[in-house]
């Protein structure tokens, strides 16, 4: 998966959250000032082009919606920061996160028993 820029990821965020929609409905989704239709028509054809959305033809217009899911992006994501940054090693990111106390050996401790039972990790973010 190629990687995405900050916009680009906010845009699927919006393909994420609603769905199928034309450029047009992106567009109402932001605040003013609104970015201008041509610059996200821009992006979405970028993202398309990323292999992100793909399109169904409306007569002359296009609905866009996401080929891929936020779980896949995420996961996908973090394969390669995992790869780059650790040296493709999953304990590396463990072992850095410890280490700089983003996460306390009793948070490991339970997140390993919460494994052990066959539960899945809930994401408090």
């Amino acid at each position: 998966m190629k990687p995405l820029t900050a916009k680009e990821e906010e845009i699927m965020g919006f393909f994420w959250e609603k769905g199928p929609m034309f450029v047009k409905e992106l567009q109402e989704l932001y605040d003013e000032p609104r970015p201008h239709f041509n610059t996200l028509s821009t992006y979405v054809r970028m993202l398309e082009e990323k292999g992100y959305i793909s399109h169904k033809a409306f007569g002359s217009s296009y609905q866009y919606y996401p080929t891929v899911s936020r779980g896949e992006y995420h996961k996908s994501t973090l394969r390669e920061v995992i790869n780059k940054y650790f040296n493709c090693s999953y304990l590396g990111l463990v072992s850095s996160l410890v280490k700089e106390e983003e996460i306390s050996v009793e948070e490991l401790k339970e997140l390993i028993r919460t494994v052990e039972k066959g539960e899945s990790v809930k994401n408090e973010k």
